[in-house]
């Protein structure tokens, strides 16, 4: 079954040239992949239906038609059968030929089975008494599994064509010359002047006027049923919209703030100022570490640095603000304020060293270099909310991000692996107090100068860095 449009033409159809210009990328993307996945299942659904309903129809058949030459026509639903097979073998998303055409005998072997008399049979009925059995009716079994897996524009092509062939058959029949005349007569002479009764009862009528409602009233179906498709993608391409939104948080903050996020409307816009917790982890000496090696070995270290520290951020209820190169940054207490903020920013530290522990004893045993993680931790006052036009960024700006920033460069000073403030573990301790909550050993150092700040920060170091 086919997909006449494409998926970004369908998910962008009734709208004009501006609007689809200002469609983002990544939603196209994200509606391409639903269409596809969407179209993949309703196939499936579809074909499934189908065999259900010609097994039924089997069933029915001999009922109606209690004969043996019934059983031409359970054949014949074999190769309906035959057919949807195929449609499932070489379904895909997009425009595809091969389904066209599989859909296109669908409607004419219908039409060939509605119209031409049985071959099997031994009655000699005329022609036009084909229409009698009221096959007309299975078109719709056709239409309604369509709408599973067609796009709404194939919808109507269905009944655009099934109309055509309809139009071709029953000229056909009413072509083909009178062969029951006599019959004809006596029933002409039975009913007398009454001829609309005649048309109705005379063998060889085939009755134009019920043959053209056939096609209006599918016709009007199908039109009903494209628009309920289309509405259905409609809400398939905005249901894709908050998956991309979902999914594009999900880079930034944690699962459950994620959660909470996309039940909101618009809470990143509102700018705000709070008290956050802000980490920064770098690894040392990464210049003098990527030189002389080769790109994939540079960038295969950074990915292992960035993944570990990635789960560990959001582990611990943290929000993965940017990547600096070889460094990240991360804060705790945004986009919402936490109970546990600061203690969630150090014991992330912890678990940050702990991880890149792990990490080169395994670097170890596959003969290559440690790295050295330093982190930077601060708590205090920023400014949150969005900036920029098009691509927007939730940014966290303020003396605490620089603050923060500037304790990790300390590292390299103490020769240790963690600086945070004593704002910060201060706050970390109150937070933990009376909790089982284990916290990093940490020593206190001297207040030091802190460019940009007019007063002496208190400091502490971890001591269980080299």
């Amino acid at each position: 079954m086919s997909l006449l449009a494409d998926p970004v033409d369908i998910a962008l159809s009734g709208r004009d040239a501006t609007a689809q210009r200002a469609v983002p990328q990544d939603t196209t993307k994200f509606a391409e992949a639903a269409l596809a996945a969407s179209k993949r299942e309703g196939l499936l659904l579809a074909v499934r239906a189908r065999w259900v309903a010609l097994a039924l129809i089997a069933a029915t058949l001999p009922v109606i038609n209690p004969n043996w030459d019934v059983i031409y026509y359970i054949l014949m639903l074999g190769i309906f059968a035959v057919i949807g097979w195929a449609q499932l073998k070489v379904g895909a998303a997009g425009w595809s030929w091969r389904e066209l055409a599989l859909m296109y005998c669908d409607l004419a072997l219908l039409t060939f089975m509605s119209v031409v008399p049985n071959p099997w049979s031994t009655v000699d009925w005329p022609i036009a008494m084909q229409f009698r059995f009221d096959s007309f009716i299975y078109f719709f079994v056709l239409l309604a599994t369509a709408t599973l897996a067609y796009s709404w524009r194939t919808v109507i092509a269905m009944g655009i064509w099934t109309s055509a062939l309809w139009v071709i058959g029953v000229g056909w029949a009413w072509l083909q010359p009178a062969t029951h005349a006599a019959l004809s007569e006596r029933i002409r002479a039975a009913v007398g002047p009454d001829l609309r009764m005649f048309s109705v009862i005379d063998p060889q009528a085939i009755n134009l006027g019920g043959r053209v409602q056939d096609i209006v009233v599918f016709l009007i179906v199908a039109f009903t049923l494209a628009v309920a498709v289309r509405r259905s993608n409609r809400l398939l391409i905005s249901h894709a919209g908050i998956e991309r939104e979902r999914t594009n948080l999900a880079r930034y903050f944690s699962p459950n703030v994620v959660a909470e996020l996309s039940g909101n409307d618009e809470p990143l816009k509102q700018v705000r100022t709070q008290d956050v917790a802000v980490l920064f982890a770098d690894i040392v000496g990464f210049t003098r570490y990527a030189e002389g090696r080769s790109p994939t070995e540079v960038i295969g270290t950074l990915r292992e640095f960035h993944e570990r520290m990635e789960r560990e951020v959001f582990r611990h209820h943290g929000t993965l603000d940017k990547y600096l190169g070889d460094g990240l940054m991360a804060t705790f207490g945004t986009p919402f304020t936490g109970e546990r903020d600061a203690g969630n920013a150090l014991l992330c530290a912890q678990a940050m060293i702990g991880s890149i522990d792990d990490l080169n004893r395994a670097r170890h045993d596959r003969g290559q270099s440690s790295i050295q993680l330093s982190v930077g931790l601060h708590y205090g006052q920023v400014v949150l909310g969005d900036i920029g036009l098009n691509r927007l960024e939730f940014a966290v700006i303020g003396t605490t991000v620089n603050v923060a920033s500037r304790l990790e460069s300390l590292t390299r000073e103490f020769g240790c692996s963690l600086v945070a403030s004593d704002d910060l573990v201060q706050r970390a301790r109150a937070e933990t107090a009376g909790s089982n909550v284990a916290l990093m050993p940490l020593v206190a150092k001297p207040a030091l100068k802190v460019r940009g700040l007019e007063q002496p920060v208190d400091i502490w170091i971890g001591v269980n860095a080299p």
